[in-house]
C-alpha cells in the first residue's frame, strides 16, 4: 500500500497526502507538506512532501486511499502492569514536593495484538472524529500511527500565532467539582504560563478566559492565547521554542529533566509519536501552518500495537486519580476509533 499522511482541520477540510515522500530539512515554498517527527525531534528533515496531495472529505476518503478489501482492525488489548508507572509517578511527585520540579508528564502504554483488519480503515475514524479535534495520521507499510488531537501547538498565520494550554482532565459528569480542583487548576496554569513566557518573547501575548473544551467521554480546562508577532518567525523555529510544552513534557524544560523524562518514555515503552509535533502547511501562496500536539492516538508495527495516555504530576497528584485519568484517555480513545 501506498505511504500516507492524512491530516484533517476542526473544520472537517482534510488533505491526503500520498508516497513516495521527499523530506525536507526547511519547509518548502508553496505549502501541500507535512510535518512529522518525533517527541525528541531526532528527524534532521521533518517536513514531508508527498507526491500526490488532495483535498477530501469523509465521502471521498476511500476512493483516494484506496481499501484493497481491508477491513476495520480488532485489536485484543493487554491489561497495563502498574509497577513502572508506580515507580515513575513516586519519583516524578518525590522532586516537586521538594520543588526541585514544577511538572513532569509520564507516560503509560497499553499493549495490543491486531488479530485482524488493518489500521488504514481507521483513517475512516479519524475523520469523522468530534468537532473540535484536529485528525492525524502517518502510515508507512504496515506501520503507522494515527489519532484525533484536542491539543494545538500553534498556528501561524500572516503575522499572528495562536496556541492553546490544554491540561487539566475530568469526566464530564465531575464539572461543577472539576471548575473548583485545586489541583487541576495549577496543572493548566502551569502550561499557560510557559506558553505566555515563551510567546511573550515573540510579541504583546493576549490570553482569553479559561473555558472547558470536550472531547470523547473527557473533559479539559482550556485556554487560548495569541500574539501579533513583533518579527517573521518560522515554523520550524516555534516548534523548538514551544516543544514540548508542560502539557505533554516537563517544567523546568532543562535538560536534565528532558534526560529524566526521555528516560521513563523510555522504560514505559512509549512510542515516539506521542506528544510530538505534527503539522501541516496548506498549499497556497500565503499558506497557513497548523501544528497539533500528537495525542489521543495509537500506533502500529505490524501486528503489534500500542495505546498510550499521559498524566501531568503536580504537587497535589494522587495515584489513584492519575491512574484513573490514564484509563479514561485510553478508553477515548478506543471510543473515537471504534475499537
Amino acid at each position: 500500500m501506498t505511504d500516507i499522511a492524512l491530516f484533517r482541520l476542526p473544520g472537517g477540510r482534510a488533505w491526503i497526502g500520498q508516497g513516495p515522500f521527499e523530506s525536507f530539512t526547511e519547509a518548502p515554498a508553496g505549502g501541500g507538506v507535512f510535518y512529522v517527527n518525533d517527541f525528541d525531534l531526532s528527524d534532521p528533515k521533518p517536513w514531508k512532501k508527498p507526491a500526490h496531495l488532495v483535498e477530501v472529505g469523509p465521502e471521498s476518503l476511500a476512493q483516494n486511499v484506496g481499501w484493497n478489501g481491508a477491513q476495520p482492525p480488532h485489536i485484543q488489548w493487554a491489561k497495563p502492569a502498574t509497577e513502572w508507572f508506580k515507580m515513575a509517578f513516586r519519583r516524578i511527585r518525590r522532586e516537586v514536593l521538594a520543588r526541585r520540579l514544577e511538572k513532569m508528564v509520564p507516560v503509560l502504554t497499553e499493549q495490543g495484538t491486531i488479530t485482524e483488519g488493518d489500521p488504514v480503515r481507521l483513517l475512516e475514524r479519524v475523520m469523522s472524529a468530534p468537532a473540535n479535534t484536529w485528525g492525524y495520521a502517518w502510515l508507512q507499510g504496515s506501520q503507522g500511527f494515527l489519532g484525533a488531537s484536542p491539543e494545538l501547538l500553534f498556528r501561524l498565520q500572516g503575522g499572528t500565532v495562536e496556541t492553546m494550554a490544554l491540561a487539566g482532565t475530568a469526566k464530564p459528569g465531575d464539572q461543577a467539582a472539576f471548575l473548583t480542583d485545586v489541583k487541576e487548576i495549577e496543572e493548566h496554569e502551569i502550561v499557560v504560563r510557559y506558553l505566555s513566557e515563551q510567546l511573550g518573547h515573540l510579541g504583546t501575548v493576549e490570553r482569553e478566559p479559561r473555558g472547558l473544551c470536550q472531547t470523547t467521554g473527557l473533559l479539559h480546562f482550556q485556554s487560548h492565547l495569541r500574539v501579533k508577532l513583533e518579527q517573521p518567525a518560522e515554523a520550524a523555529a516555534l516548534v523548538k521554542a514551544l516543544h514540548p510544552t508542560p502539557a505533554v513534557g516537563c517544567l523546568p524544560r532543562e535538560e536534565p529533566w528532558l534526560d529524566r523524562l526521555r528516560e521513563y518514555r523510555s522504560q514505559l515503552n512509549v512510542p515516539g509519536f506521542f506528544g510530538a509535533p505534527f503539522g501541516f502547511i496548506e498549499p497556497g501562496d500565503a499558506p497557513t501552518c497548523h501544528m497539533i500536539v500528537a495525542i489521543r492516538g495509537l500506533s502500529w508495527a505490524g501486528s503489534e500495537a500500542k495505546l498510550p495516555s499521559g498524566c501531568g504530576i503536580v504537587g497535589g497528584s494522587a495515584f489513584d486519580h492519575e491512574w484513573r485519568e490514564l484509563r479514561l484517555k485510553r478508553e477515548s480513545v478506543v471510543t473515537m476509533l471504534g475499537l
